[in-house]
């Protein structure tokens, strides 16, 4: 029952009105039928709404990550690392920020049983006063693969064979042979760590190496880790069987009844930092999903710890339809040349445009707890209420959002390459050709041209009028004259304007 606000209740019960979704309260719900025996009517359209909406319930399963379960909770800073990152999240010891935290099975579809062996799902998204922080990542610090041409491919082995539909241990170790980088994370799959007891007595970790920059724009690598407070507590193939047997959905049962008993799960969060000239002599590549940063030479730094603390109120609405991407960042952490993180920077975007829509930010779980301001608009499912507000940039409207080089992230060297944000109107020539242009038109062909622009110029305001007259006169000064000719514009007085 939706409850955006307050309904007609009756004298009687003093209950709220059943209504239809668009709010008209509803006296009898049953079919409306020509006599007792049917036939039902069309116009009956609070039951065609029903049926209809029914008939829309699901929306497409996640390809990986299907089944899951979700809780609220806060983050809360408990170490200094503002020396390594400038990110608002981490400012101030002490400091509290909202978190959902998704758990899942990878492999298993929507019905999967919550005991079986496979790698855990450890998606976090951190509601800071920056923007949304998403950190997905799983409960093993490796993956698979290194290269993201073999995600796709490794995954299909995980599902159901295309004729039998029927998982096929073939499949998965016929890929797993013939791609040894697998080998690190298939050891610890089929270790005692391989199932484990509830989604409390795991560690979590964001696995792929991140960056941070701090205040003064220095850059360091990093990686997240999650360490359960509950200890890490595992079953057997044996306790995993009978379990199943007993309960498919043992994990979020867990979850769900401890967080309602006041039994908050806690994990302390750590981070590992390598710098740039670290980076360059390791032995092995930094940024190779299938390797960890070992913690006797990157020792774990303690951030801060995470509780939560709030199961969500609908499951389809917070965790069905929570989007987590690893693009969603904020000022002071960033991705890293890993190539599975950069590929997935565009993916898992993708998937919640495909699953949910374009718009799926604005449902409640995904929604920022900080302002938006931005020129995206419209589109299926949009809700964000934008009036008269511009909806392009660059703009002059005072009022309107505008970028500030506050935040932008320093430039960074990748080989030879430096990879910044290169303004495209620097070292440009933008008017010699479009003189040129003017210049091979005849006398009534520039004044034609000249009267078109003029006409639909001084529709605008002033201020852009006299903007776009000085593009003019950059490119030809018969250009500019005649252009303000039909503008009505005192050319004689714009000189002079413009030498002061």
């Amino acid at each position: 029952m939706q409850t955006n606000g307050q309904h007609p209740t009756t004298n009687e019960s003093k209950c709220p009105v059943l209504t239809t979704a668009n709010g008209a309260p509803i006296g009898v719900q049953q079919a409306l039928t020509a006599g007792p025996r049917g036939p039902l009517l069309m116009q009956d359209v609070a039951l065609l709404e029903q049926m209809q909406h029914f008939n829309r319930e699901r929306i497409p399963e996640r390809v990986v990550h299907a089944k899951g379960s979700g809780a609220y909770g806060t983050f809360t800073v408990t170490g200094d690392v503002t020396k390594y990152t400038r990110a608002s999240v981490f400012s101030k010891i002490g400091k509290k920020t909202e978190c959902f935290l998704r758990f899942s099975t990878v492999a298993g579809e929507r019905g999967a049983a919550d005991a079986e062996r496979d790698v855990r799902g450890f998606a976090l998204k951190f509601y800071t006063d920056e923007g949304n922080w998403d950190l997905v990542g799983n409960n093993t610090p490796v993956f698979f693969v290194r290269d993201p041409y073999k995600f796709q491919n490794f995954i299909h082995t995980q599902k159901r064979h295309p004729q039998t539909n029927l998982r096929d241990m073939d499949m998965q170790w016929d890929f797993w042979s013939l791609c040894p980088e697998s080998l690190h994370q298939v050891t610890i799959l089929f270790s005692d760590r391989g199932i484990p007891a509830s989604y409390r007595h795991i560690n979590g970790y964001g696995s792929h190496t991140f960056s941070l920059t701090n205040a003064a724009g220095e850059r360091v690598w990093c990686k997240f880790h999650f360490k359960t407070r509950q200890g890490i507590k595992n079953m057997t193939d044996e306790e995993s069987a009978q379990l199943i047997g007993s309960d498919r959905e043992s994990h979020q049962r867990d979850l769900f009844d401890a967080i309602a008993r006041g039994e908050f799960p806690k994990w302390r969060v750590c981070i590992q930092v390598m710098t740039q000239k670290q980076a360059d002599a390791f032995r092995w590549n930094p940024f190779d999903l299938t390797k960890v940063w070992p913690h006797g030479e990157f020792p774990l730094i303690e951030v801060g710890e995470l509780e939560l603390n709030r199961n969500p109120e609908n499951y389809h609405a917070e965790v069905e339809q929570a989007a987590f991407k690893p693009g969603a960042l904020v000022p002071g952490i960033g991705p890293s040349p890993d190539k599975m993180l950069q590929a997935r920077l565009m993916s898992y975007a993708d998937t919640h445009l495909h699953r949910l829509g374009v718009n799926h930010h604005q449902i409640p779980v995904n929604k920022p707890r900080c302002p938006v301001m931005n020129y995206i608009r419209d589109g299926q499912s949009a809700h964000g209420s934008y009036g008269s507000a511009p909806n392009y940039w660059p703009n002059s409207i005072q009022t309107a959002p505008k970028p500030d080089p506050a935040f932008a992230d320093p430039a960074w060297t990748l080989g030879q390459t430096i990879v910044d944000r290169f303004d495209s109107t620097v070292d440009h020539d933008d008017y010699t050709q479009a003189g040129n242009l003017y210049r091979m038109f005849d006398d009534a062909h520039r004044e034609r041209l000249a009267r078109r622009i003029g006409g639909v110029l001084k529709q605008a305001r002033q201020e852009v009028q006299m903007r776009q007259l000085c593009h003019f006169f950059r490119a030809d000064e018969d250009y500019g004259k005649r252009v303000a000719k039909h503008l009505g514009i005192d050319v004689s007085a714009m000189m002079a304007q413009m030498a002061r």
